[in-house]
Formats: C-alpha cells, structure tokens, sequence
C-alpha cells in the first residue's frame, strides 16, 4: 500500500471513531444502525482491517451521509482548489477499484468522483448509498456495465453518460479483460 493510501485508510478509521464517539454511540449501537458486526467495526477503527465499498456505505448511511461526505470529513478538505497531488484516494481492498475524490466540499451541491474499475470486477452498492442525492456517471476509458435494481442493464462504452434513476440496489461490473476508468458526478438534495 503507498504511503497516501495508508495516510487515508488512517483518517477513515479516525473519523469513523469520531463520527461514533461524537453521538455518543457504542459499538453495538453502529453495528445494529450500519448492519455491520461490532468486531468489523472495532477492527477498521484500530486499522487492522480495510473496509469495502459496500462496509464504508453501511457505515456513512448509519451516519446520515454520503460515501463522499465521510471521505471529506475524513479529509478534512474545504479549499475550493483541489490540487491533484491533494485529492483522497481510497482502495477497495476486495475488488482493487481505485476511487479518487476530485472535488467535493461540504457547502458545495456537487462531488465529483473518479472511479478506476479493474478487469473482470464488480460492486454492488444498496440502494441506501443512494438516498438525498443524484447522480450522473460517465466513462471515460474502457466498458461498464450498470444494472440497477436487478432488471435495467446498461452496457456504456467510453464516452456514454448515464442518469441514474430512483434510488435502489447498483451494480457496477467490469466484465472486459481491460480496467474501465469513469467519473461520477453527484448533486446533494
């Protein structure tokens, strides 16, 4: 792992105790409002244990924020530059997909995310990541496919744009044999 994702796993364990200890919760009272287990959560706090995309979204959601609104309080940004050399990146330790924060401050309406995919990965994400925001997602290099809900698949090829609709189960797959590279673009309601 390079030192800036070490630096930022550091701040996501920090800032996920604190968001914990701020509303005086227990690890059992975030482990019944995420759906996590407590020893889950125990072990990312004390950084023995990388959380997932899906674990980062329980967690945010029993929060009440989005993905992108921990990943900022974690990193602390507020500066309306964001310098490229600054910009969080994270991880996911179970698919590999490589997730950097372009943009996002928190009185600001919009994030902007960009998403490295690798070949042959996917991630579902519950329809609760989706909640108070919308979102419009364009691939820049490779094939994504999008299915939402389980029933509307849709193949997007470089330079396709997608809307998304209401708010339900997502699944973001990379079913080529190259990474696919795509941005997401959200708007807080």
């Amino acid at each position: 792992m390079t030192g800036q994702l070490a630096e930022a796993e550091a701040r996501i364990a920090r800032r996920i105790r604190l968001e914990r200890d701020a509303r005086g919760w227990s690890l059992a009272d975030l482990a019944d409002r995420s759906g996590l287990a407590k020893a889950t959560i125990s072990k990312i706090e004390r950084m023995e244990m990388s959380p997932t995309a899906v674990t980062l979204l329980k967690l945010a959601t029993a929060f009440d924020l989005t993905l992108a609104g921990l990943l900022l309080r974690a990193e602390e940004a507020g500066d309306r530059v964001s310098r490229a050399a600054d910009q969080p990146l994270w991880r996911d330790p179970e698919t590999g997909y490589l997730r950097r924060q372009i943009f996002s401050r928190s009185d600001f309406p919009l994030e902007l995310v960009r998403v490295e995919m690798p070949a042959g990965q996917s991630v579902m994400l519950p329809a609760a990541s989706f909640a108070r925001i919308r979102q419009l997602l364009m691939v820049q290099s490779g094939c994504l496919v999008l299915t939402e809900a389980e029933a509307e698949r849709h193949e997007l090829a470089a330079g396709d744009c997608l809307a998304f609709g209401p708010p339900g189960d997502v699944t973001f797959a990379n079913e080529s044999a190259e990474p696919c590279t795509y941005f997401v673009f959200l708007q807080r309601s």
